[in-house]
Order: C-alpha cells, then structure tokens, then sequence
C-alpha cells in the first residue's frame, strides 16, 4: 500500500491557518489526480483543494476543523485503482432509501447524514447554503468543472416551490399544548466561520488601534438621477451595463483622494512612516452569505464609468459565488459602503485597515430643503466619512467630503475632469 498524504498548501503571505469548510468527496471514495476533495476557508476567500495522485481518499481532518499551513488533511492510497472498489466489500455501508433521498449509514454512534453529492459537481458556499434551506437534493451545475452556483441553486428552488406538494395524510389532531409553551426557552450554538471570526478581530482592532472619528453630509441626488435618465439608454446600448450610483461615487472619491493625498495613505506603524499612494485602488464592500469582503478596484481614477461598472459587476458575482482569489482581495487604498441597499438612513462606517479612511453611503430619500430661498422637495443622501484622526486632520475630512458632494451634485465636473 502506498499512502501519499495531502498537506494544507501555502496559500498567500498572511494565511497561516484555513477552515475545512466542506468536503466534495466521501471517505473512502476513488479521487482522480487534480480533482478537487474539499474546500478551505481562509481570512479572505473561500479555495478548492485538488488531489495531487489519484487512488482512495482517506479522511484525517474533520469539515469544521481548523489546520495550519502544512497540516495533513487527508490521505490517498494510491494502490487502488479508478476501476477498482475503494472500499472493501466488508466495509460497504448499506444504502437506505427514504422519500427518494438516499442516506448512508456512518460510523456506530454517528447520525445518518443525506449525501454530500449535488449532481455532477459540488455546489459554491452560496449555492450550498440555499440547497440546505431549501431541502433540494437533485441541482445540475452549470458553473466550472460542473460546480453548482447559486444561481442554479436559486432556479432548483424556485422549481420546487412551483411543483405542487403531495395532499397531507389526515392525522389525529395534536394534544393541546400547555399554557406556557408559548415562551419558548431554546438555545443553540454554532461555530463562527473564519470569515466572520477575521472580520469580528479585524472590527475590534480598527475600534481599538485607530483614533476614529466620523463627519458627515448630505448629496442634493438630483443630477445624478437627471444624468442617468437622459444617458441611461445610450450607455446601456454601447457598454452593455447600466450606469449605477457606485461608479459615480468611485469616480468622485478617486479625484478627491488625489487632491487630497493623506485621505488616500497608510501608517507604516513599524517605521513610523506614512505610506503616498498616487493611484486610488477603491474597495467595494459586497455582503454574502458567508459575510462582508471589500475586494479593490484597482485604479479607478483612470478607468472610465463602464469599466468601473464592470469591474464592480465581476466582483460581486465572484464574491457571492465564493470564488475571490487573494489576489483580488488584496489591496485597496480607500472604502466605499452602501449601506441604503438594506434601508439605512446614517451609520457611522469603520474603516478598513490599513486604509485611513471609507465612506458610507445611505439611502436617498425625498425631503423638503432649502433652495434660492424656497423649500423644495429633492431626493437627498447622508454620507459619511470616517476616518483615522492620526493622520487626516478635521479640516482635510471636512474638504474632502465636501469636494466629492461637490462632484456628484455637478457629476459635469467628473465628465470634464474639473
């Protein structure tokens, strides 16, 4: 018997430690050489986990556990062969059928699990979460390699939902409860993902570490909703995408950060130094399933509206996906959070360090203002700029954010680069 055992790679500079999240093969299955076993959550991205050799897959780690780079995962006995039993006929648990579900019995003293297999391929962290809150046991993927994507999982789901449920059998009606068991006593406890333990610690130090301060504004909308009602149709037909806010505001942030240069720059807290930045690298907070990620987009101040259009699009497909490389996470040079997608009005944003500084956009909402000396009504937005004291003086967030309200109230200006 040769035994090849699987290590946890080295996976990016500042990941020390992953998350096996899931596995997409059995123990005890036949794996082919590249085909990928399991998954890894790390910091910031979710990443398959391909077999080196092909032969039987013998678990070592658990879905759950936690291992350091070079840890062993797994094992492969590579004496079995792709025609050959992975498993000894002795050993073979037997099949149960229920309501058209198959279960396989583990383990004396393990509970019967449904099988980890979605049709031909593995769903993302995305699609595997709607496929459990949905019960669904037969998705086709259409994704890459066959990986099931959300997507998919949402189509099964809206499926099932449409197919009529079967009559209910009439049974005995239930014993009256008592009068107290309305209030309910329950408690239950679930492991937090890596994703949300590094962003909890990453919160708590950008609180603790940063003299963080918030100033906020208020953008008169009304340009902005005249621009996209006369360009929208003639951007469409040439881009191919619609003209959203978040490119708007990215290119107004891209130009003020460069006009103001310590709202775009870093602390070196181990030289004492502070770190320029003549490019505006503009990350986008995307929430998921699995939680918050801010990937960049690089050089937004010498992209076009379209291209950042795009680059945002891409971005938050791949992030909802669950398929984020580190390299697209990494980087960034300044924040953007839209917080008016799920309602809120004002918040006080936390910056994203190493980053000084992020802005938080809100809701637009009509309301009554004052204007040439008459009240009119005008869709408004709160902005808010928190940023770290340390380094950006009151006066500079001041001028900062009145220069970007500046710009989206007259977006002309960002067409004339003025």
């Amino acid at each position: 018997m040769a035994i090849v055992e699987l290590k946890v790679p080295v996976i990016g500079e500042s990941v020390t430690e992953v998350t096996l999240s899931s596995w997409f093969k059995g123990n005890g299955e036949f794996v082919n050489r590249d085909e990928p076993i399991c998954e890894f959550e790390s910091d910031k991205a979710t990443l398959d986990f391909p077999s080196e050799v092909s032969g039987k897959l013998i678990y070592v780690a658990n879905e759950g556990d936690d291992l350091e780079i070079g840890a062993v995962v797994a094992k492969i006995d590579t004496s079995v062969e792709g025609g050959a039993e992975a498993k000894p006929a002795a050993e073979a648990p037997a099949k149960v059928v229920v309501e058209d579900k198959e279960l396989v019995p583990e383990k004396a003293g393990n509970t019967v699990k449904p099988a980890a297999t979605y049709a031909s391929g593995h769903p993302s962290p995305a699609a595997a979460k709607v496929i459990a809150e949905n019960g669904l046991t037969n998705v086709s993927g259409t994704g890459k390699d066959g990986r099931i994507t959300k997507e998919d999982a949402e189509k099964a789901a809206a499926n099932a939902k449409a197919t009529p449920a079967p009559a209910p059998t009439p049974t005995a009606a239930p014993a009256k409860p008592a009068a107290n068991s309305a209030f309910s006593r329950n408690e239950s406890r679930k492991k937090m993902s890596r994703m949300r333990r590094t962003i909890a610690t990453r919160l708590v130090a950008a609180k603790n570490e940063t003299a963080m301060l918030t100033t906020f504004n208020e953008v008169d909308m009304t340009g902005i909703f005249e621009l996209r009602k006369k360009y929208q149709e003639q951007f469409v037909a040439k881009y191919g995408i619609k003209l959203g806010f978040m490119s708007l505001f990215a290119k107004a942030c891209a130009k003020a950060l460069l006009e103001k240069p310590d709202v775009n720059a870093f602390i070196d807290t181990e030289t004492n130094e502070l770190i320029y930045h003549d490019y505006a690298d503009i990350s986008i907070a995307i929430s998921t399933p699995a939680g918050l990620v801010v990937p960049p987009v690089h050089n937004v101040e010498s992209l076009n509206f379209a291209e950042v259009e795009l680059a945002i699009k891409e971005l938050a497909v791949k992030a909802r996906e669950g398929s984020l490389t580190l390299e697209e996470m990494s980087g960034g040079t300044f924040t953007i959070t839209n917080g008016g997608i799920f309602g809120s009005l004002q918040s006080t944003p936390i910056i994203n360090r190493p980053q000084s500084a992020i802005l938080g956009m809100h809701s637009i909402q009509e309301r009554p203002v004052a204007l040439n000396g008459q009240v009119v009504i005008r869709p408004m937005m709160y902005v808010a700029l928190s940023y770290d004291h340390r380094i950006i003086d009151g006066s500079t967030s001041v001028t900062f954010l009145v220069r970007v309200k500046e710009l989206l109230e007259d977006p002309t200006k960002l067409l004339l680069d003025i």
